[in-house]
């Protein structure tokens, strides 16, 4: 018999979630909303899920695992220790799931990333195959341990070193590490690009195994950096159950509207590419294009509950743009429109107009008195990354302001004209369209930071001016 395990991944929120299988039965961990495509794996593959099971109550998504608890009929464990507003199995420290004669998985408390965190270590018919380690033991790092407040992170910093090294010794060298965060989600305490590990490799690589506990909780509390804003909503969702989502169309709404969800200072937002909202765009409305983390920008910078509207190229776009959305308890967008700009604006050419984008080069150009294009000369560089971004170099003269906090910043920016960076253009352009729909003159660089250096740019590191 060979137990194989499927990854499911969300790479928009940076996470993954599994269906380990004997080829008859499944176990699910950590599944997301959309739970249609977990069914669709197991249908595939031709196996029965007969336990969905919960590493912890997540920070970062809305759960499915209640919902597709509920749809399989299999059971749902979640820590005996979390305060839940459901019936689940209760798991704790050594108990131990069956999947069959020879297929199994041991709980084990790790905490740290949360109080009552757990990992699954899953056992095939010549032992420990590998361990689902949650926000536990990631690729390279661990997840963050200040997501229940900054008063916890220390406690739990040491937790997750005891858990990480726990993991460690109940494991061989190759063992498969599958954890849930890690692949650019904010829950991990740092970022990784490996594609998989093992227990053997991550002693070679993995602080939580090479440093001894203080300097790891020195190391790790030192590099935390910001979080979305909507995660403080999640925690809350999850303990108490999330129903089956709702991905039917969302209603449409035509030109009218639109300028009236605009006038009213909503949130009307245009998934289609930054390069595209740069040559013409509906004026009022903001640039979180489908090529990015839409949803995790959108969720953090808007005020929970408000309106949002959506405006994509194909009911395709509208379509994934909701399903994003739902990840992160956004249900059901207001209202939705397809087609072009001109479409959106029913012809009427004042409410049209381009956000002006350069490179690197071109603002150097810039600042040296010789705008190209015609652009505007910048009376400001606006710098929209994160402070850990930003303290370990930006650009000399710029003005910071990280791209969470300047819907409520904007007054603060300086001069008339802003040209506005980030990291490649995403967050940029997401910058520019928010000064713009405040009457700001703003261009954005869409281009890599890393050839502002090339083109003579000066580069300071440290604090400096916020």
């Amino acid at each position: 018999m060979t137990i194989a395990v499927e990854v499911v991944e969300t790479s928009t929120l940076g996470d993954r979630s599994y269906l380990a299988h004997d080829g008859r039965l499944a176990v699910v961990v950590d599944p997301q909303r959309d739970i249609d495509r977990i069914l669709a794996l197991a249908g595939g593959i031709g196996v029965r899920i007969s336990h969905v099971v919960e590493t912890h109550l997540h920070n970062d998504y809305v759960s499915g695992g209640l919902a597709l608890a509920r749809v399989t009929g299999a059971r749902y464990g979640v820590a005996a220790a979390d305060d839940v507003h459901f019936d689940r199995l209760p798991l704790s420290d050594g108990d131990e799931i069956t999947i069959s004669d020879e297929a199994a998985m041991t709980v084990v408390a790790t905490p740290g990333h949360t109080f009552h965190h757990l990992s699954f270590l899953l056992h095939g018919p010549k032992g420990p195959v590998g361990v689902f380690t949650g926000g536990s033991l990631l690729f390279g790092t661990t997840g963050r341990t200040d997501l229940l407040g900054a008063q916890h992170a220390h406690t739990l910093a040491r937790h997750q070193h005891a858990s990480a090294r726990r993991l460690a010794d109940l494991l061989p060298q190759g063992a498969q590490v599958w954890p849930t965060h890690g692949f650019g989600s904010f829950c991990s305490a740092s970022q990784s690009d490996v594609p998989a590990s093992t227990i053997g490799q991550e002693r070679t690589i993995n602080p939580v195994l090479r440093l001894a506990a203080d300097d790891f909780v020195t190391e790790v509390l030192a590099g935390l950096d910001a979080f979305p804003a909507y995660y403080a909503h999640m925690g809350a969702r999850n303990a108490g159950g999330a129903d089956l989502v709702d991905l039917t169309p969302v209603r449409v709404a035509d030109a009218g509207e639109l300028r009236s969800r605009i006038t009213a200072g909503e949130w009307v937002v245009d998934l289609r590419s930054r390069k595209a909202f740069a040559h013409r765009h509906l004026t009022g409305t903001l640039s979180l294009g489908l090529d990015g983390p839409m949803s995790t920008w959108l969720g953090w910078l808007m005020s929970w509950g408000m309106p949002v509207t959506l405006l994509g190229e194909s009911d395709a776009q509208i379509g994934q743009a909701q399903r994003e959305l739902a990840r992160i308890g956004i249900d059901r967008p207001a209202a939705a429109a397809t087609g072009t700009p001109e479409q959106w604006a029913a012809g009427d050419q004042s409410r049209l107009g381009p956000l002006p984008s350069a490179t690197y080069p071109e603002l150097a150009a810039a600042l040296a008195g010789r705008p190209p294009r015609g652009l505007p000369a910048p009376d400001v560089v606006l710098d929209v990354r994160l402070r850990n971004e930003w303290r370990n170099g930006h650009l000399a003269g710029a003005v910071h302001i990280p791209l969470p906090e300047l819907p409520g910043r904007i007054g603060e920016v300086p001069g008339e004209a802003v040209w506005v960076y980030c990291g490649s253009g995403y967050r940029a352009a997401a910058a520019a369209s928010l000064l713009a729909r405040a009457g700001r003159t703003a261009a954005f660089i869409d281009d890599s930071y890393t050839a502002a250096a090339d083109a003579g740019l000066p580069i300071v590191s440290g604090e400096g001016a916020e």
